[in-house]
Order: C-alpha cells, then sequence, then structure tokens
C-alpha cells in the first residue's frame, strides 16, 4: 500500500521555517481541548489624549528624572534604563572553551509614536505611521554610522501581556556591536538561498504567496502582509515589501506610505478579532550595518500575537516548546482566513 497524501488542514505534520531552519509542529486536532487554564485581564485602554502620570507623555518627568519636551509628532530619546551601554568594555573572557564571554556595545532609545497617550499604532492616522517610518529610517542611518554598531533592531512590546511597561504606544530600537542570533541565523539562510537559487529568498517566498492567495491577510502594490506558512505564534504575520530592499533608508517614498497603510490595516484587523487592543510583540528586521553587503538580505516585519482563543486565552511557549521545539494547535491558512474576515 502506498502512502497518502497529506492533508495539511487535518493531518499532524511539521512545516520548515526556511529563514530559520527549524521545523514547526502543526496540530490542528488541539484546538477541540477543553481549557481550564490561566485566562488573562482584558485590560481597557486608556481614554485620555495626555495622561499626567505617564513616564512618556510630552511635558511629564520621566522615571529617570528627565522632562519631556513637549513634542508634536514622534519623539525618540536615549533609555533611561538601557540594556546596552555604549563605552567601550573588555573584549573577551576565554576561560575555558566551555565558559566564554565577550564584552556587548550598544545604544538603547525609545520611540514615542506620537504625542497622543490614546492611540495605538492602528488608530494612528496614517500620516502618523509615516512619520514613525520616517523616524525608523531616519535613525537606522544615524545609528549605523556608529562604527561600533552592526545591527539594528527595532521593536515594539504592546500590551501588559507582553511585557509593556508602559500603555503609552512606543517601540525600541536597540543596536548591537555583535549581531544578535535572530539576525546571524536569518543572514546565513537568506545567503544561502541566494547562493544556491541566484535570488532573493522572501522576494521568491512574498511571489509564491501572492499567487496561492490562501494565507495573505493585506495586501497593496507594494507591500504585503501575510501568516507565513511556518508560523509559530497563532495569529503571527509577517510584513514584506513586493520590491526587493534589504533596509528600511531603501524605501522610496511610494514604499513608505505603502508600508504605513499595510501597518494600520493589519493593526485594525487584530483589534478586531477579539475586540480589544490587541497585544503583541512586533520586530523590523533589515540588513546589518557591518560593511559587509548581505545582497540576500530581504526587509520584513515578524509580528507575534500571544492570543489564541479570544482576549482571555493565550499560547503559552512552554513544556514541548522550551524542551523540543515550537507547536502550533490550529493552521496558519486558518489564522489567515480569520484576520482576512475582519473589518479594517
Amino acid at each position: 500500500m502506498g502512502p497518502t497524501e497529506l492533508n495539511l488542514q487535518a493531518d499532524v505534520h511539521r512545516r520548515l521555517n526556511p529563514l530559520s531552519g527549524e521545523w514547526v509542529l502543526v496540530s490542528p486536532q488541539r484546538t477541540a481541548r477543553p481549557w481550564q487554564g490561566q485566562l488573562e485581564e482584558h485590560v481597557q485602554p486608556s481614554a485620555l489624549a495626555h495622561d499626567p502620570s505617564c513616564y512618556l507623555c510630552p511635558g511629564n518627568r520621566r522615571a529617570g528624572g528627565v522632562v519631556n519636551p513637549d513634542y508634536l509628532s514622534t519623539f525618540v530619546f536615549d533609555n533611561d534604563f538601557p540594556a546596552l551601554r555604549a563605552q567601550g568594555t573588555p573584549a573577551e573572557v576565554h576561560v575555558h572553551s566551555l565558559l566564554q564571554a565577550q564584552g556587548e556595545r550598544g545604544l538603547c532609545r525609545v520611540l514615542c509614536y506620537s504625542p497622543r497617550h490614546d492611540l495605538t499604532l492602528g488608530q494612528m492616522p496614517l500620516t502618523g505611521i509615516r512619520e514613525v517610518i520616517d523616524t525608523w529610517a531616519t535613525q537606522t542611518v544615524s545609528l549605523g554610522r556608529e562604527p561600533f554598531v552592526n545591527a539594528i533592531t527595532i521593536f515594539e512590546n504592546r500590551g501588559a501581556m507582553m511585557g509593556a511597561s508602559n500603555a503609552h504606544p512606543h517601540g525600541q530600537i536597540w543596536t548591537n556591536q555583535h549581531l544578535p542570533n535572530e539576525v546571524i541565523c536569518e543572514s546565513d539562510r537568506q545567503a544561502r538561498h541566494l547562493r544556491e537559487h541566484g535570488s532573493c529568498l522572501l522576494c521568491d517566498y512574498s511571489a509564491l504567496e501572492l499567487d496561492r492567495g490562501e494565507r495573505i491577510v493585506c495586501a497593496n502594490e507594494d507591500f504585503v502582509a501575510l501568516v507565513p506558512f511556518w508560523a509559530v505564534w497563532p495569529f503571527e504575520t509577517l510584513v514584506l515589501p513586493r520590491r526587493h530592499a534589504g533596509a528600511l533608508d531603501q524605501l522610496d517614498a511610494r514604499g513608505r506610505d505603502a508600508f504605513a497603510q499595510v501597518l494600520k490595516e493589519l493593526a485594525r484587523r487584530y483589534d478586531a478579532l477579539f475586540d480589544m487592543v490587541f497585544p503583541y510583540t512586533m520586530g523590523v528586521h533589515q540588513q546589518p550595518t557591518d560593511g559587509q553587503g548581505h545582497a540576500g538580505w530581504h526587509l520584513h516585519a515578524h509580528f507575534y500575537p500571544p492570543l489564541l482563543r479570544s482576549s482571555t486565552v493565550r499560547k503559552f511557549m512552554v513544556g514541548y516548546e522550551m524542551l523540543a521545539g515550537p507547536q502550533r494547535d490550529f493552521t496558519p491558512e486558518a489564522a489567515a482566513a480569520r484576520l482576512r474576515e475582519q473589518p479594517c
């Protein structure tokens, strides 16, 4: 008896993530299991345009004692409690082959998206989101000129569920002297694809997804948001420029406008899914600034939202995920369909 065809919507199977080389276990039947575990608190967003107790609102004093200016659009400042510092550190400690350490330099900045305390990314006007993208690009260029900066990570933790320490809509920009793990992995995989196929991995992938359509959430002529074939988080998405670009500063005005449109539409679909300000970790990945070229690098943004079944039931990355590998409970195709159904 010959092998039967794999049903990707019903059979337990695994999928390969070409950006990481990891396999993801997909278990579609797990959505039927009962849930008697932890229920998350549904936190209502602030209705205040300016919160006098917020460390990030214009004119307020931050926890470190500095008073914010009365900013009118985006506002960037050096983090008062940085995880990295710019001053030099000892280069390396090599006690033993199994006991190695390296000094690490870097910068940590905070980017307030707007002076409004009550507006999330999806609620901001397109002009405001475009200002955020322009600021990301400007910071990428200026920070990339620092001789000790070889990688720049832009990210946002939205919501208390994802560890946000302040409700004012904001993100962070961290730089590293050494390439972080995720950047090393994605660099290696994209470079390998370029060597083996003579083309960009994510250009090829986005074209394939646009042709098939089943995992697309939203798109315009220049950008696309989709649930990747290898998604781990329940409603994980990947945002890609449809024309090759390695970094934010390589996007022209049309590309930045298109990026803003897709970010707004995606955020609004997330918020509509469970009728709440949807929590997530979002990160922008772009080519390293180490001067090595990185021709195969394709700019992209990851959205990792934790919610699974409702506004109070989340996906926990524990047990098998921590000890064996990532696993998801319903298919990426089902997640994409749910997001496409939402108003934007």
